[in-house]
């Protein structure tokens, strides 16, 4: 087997266990919904662990984003005679794609990491076998709260992160480019529309399940001691930012087909 032939191969195997994971979750879900047996403590607390310890390191690229956004769109639109057009341009790029992005980037970062690690960590001293011992279902109870609460928060998160780099842009935008506050809201509520920051809102939520599943299934995979819960790790953040980046490509391609067909 030549060696495109057998990363094809792996390249299948994992998107189909990747697959068969994100049902298996699913079916966890609706199972303890129905059955009343969900644990919204587990969800909370990874939420908490998501979300929360996540702001500080969101603010800073939401803020840095914004900020950069209109000093680079700003200085060339005062050249156009075009600076009322700029809080809308840097509101429909941060909506759209840049907050989804790169929150979703920051956190594969953070929290992708952390998922694979310590359900690899757990893979190697054996406690997945423990729990399955005590007929406990390693997918009902390390997976499911794991997957909704990165969805949860990364939609979440988003918003925070347009709040933050609005902010951050109106600064810049007053105190270096002599735009006044009232004309760069203006310009933000005049351009941007319900849907562009819906559109950006479901990115996010899939971009939290594709970190998700990803960091648990590189978790469950792990092998080989300390050592494979290394590569674990830093597999599972290249390959959330890599799907992340892959999956934009169709999700704006298919929500700019929805929105021209239904919404205009």
């Amino acid at each position: 087997m030549t060696l495109f032939n057998r990363l094809v191969k792996d390249f299948v195997e994992a998107i189909g266990s990747m697959s068969i994971l994100f049902m298996q979750t699913i079916y966890w879900t609706i199972h303890n919904l129905k059955t009343g047996r969900f644990s919204f403590k587990n969800l909370l607390d990874q939420m908490s662990r998501i979300g929360v310890d996540s702001l500080s390191m969101v603010a800073i690229t939401g803020v840095s984003t914004g900020a950069v956004l209109v000093v680079q769109i700003g200085y060339q639109f005062a050249q156009m005679g075009a600076q009322s057009y700029v809080g809308g341009v840097v509101s429909l790029a941060m909506a759209r794609e840049l907050a989804p992005i790169l929150t979703s980037i920051v956190v594969a970062g953070r929290v992708g990491s952390a998922i694979a690690a310590e359900i690899g960590t757990m893979k190697i001293t054996e406690q997945i076998d423990a729990l399955e011992t005590l007929a406990t279902n390693p997918v009902d109870y390390l997976v499911v709260p794991r997957f909704w609460g990165c969805t949860i928060m990364l939609f979440m998160l988003t918003i925070f992160t347009n709040v933050v780099g609005m902010i951050g842009g109106s600064i810049v935008a007053v105190h270096q480019i002599g735009l006044t506050l009232i004309s760069f809201r203006d310009s933000i509520l005049h351009m941007l529309l319900i849907q562009d920051l819906m559109g950006g809102l479901f990115k996010a939520m899939i971009f939290g399940g594709i970190i998700a599943i990803i960091g648990c299934y590189k978790g469950f995979t792990t092998e080989g001691g300390a050592e494979g819960v290394g590569q674990s790790t830093t597999s599972a953040v290249v390959i959330s930012i890599m799907m992340i980046l892959a999956v934009n490509y169709f999700l704006t391609v298919g929500i700019n087909n929805f929105n021209t067909a239904y919404l205009q």
